[in-house]
């Protein structure tokens, strides 16, 4: 970028770009959430066999585990893919609460190498400066 472009245009620029990776890490979330679901019901199979005899002797408590946590992980991995999307809506529309929760989002996004790094990076260059919280910013307070 050069000193003498204003930086709405790289707003205007930039801010499509991040909606759409953010669009992506949400629905990737969303799949990897839905996956971890059908691994957690696949360990519920394995307890709760039709014929009332164990597929695997013994893996009784292995598989309960198994299937709280896929069922946890693939809980929170949905809440977090549909957080991202719901975020990317708000921002597409504009709407002063998009900024705040994308920058959250992109806050804890920077924990988790290498792609949520990246993106909350961008996020974070993308929404912190002054033009970005004025464009954001309510109707009312403008």
């Amino acid at each position: 970028m050069t000193d003498t472009q204003p930086q709405s245009g790289r707003l205007d620029r930039h801010l499509p770009i991040l909606c759409i990776l953010l669009r992506v890490w949400g629905w990737l979330a969303l799949l990897v959430g839905v996956s971890l679901l059908l691994l957690a019901a696949g360990a519920l199979a394995i307890l709760f066999d039709p014929l009332g005899t164990p597929v695997v002797p013994g893996a009784g408590f292995t598989a309960g585990a198994l299937a709280l946590l896929f069922a946890i992980l693939g809980l929170f991995a949905m809440a977090w893919g549909g957080g991202h999307v719901w975020v990317d809506a708000l921002l597409v529309r504009h709407h002063h609460y998009g900024r705040v929760c994308a920058l959250a989002l992109a806050v804890i996004n920077l924990l988790m190498l290498p792609f949520g790094t990246a993106l909350g990076a961008y996020a974070l260059w993308v929404l912190l400066p002054h033009d970005a919280r004025h464009r954001f910013e309510p109707s009312s307070a403008r």
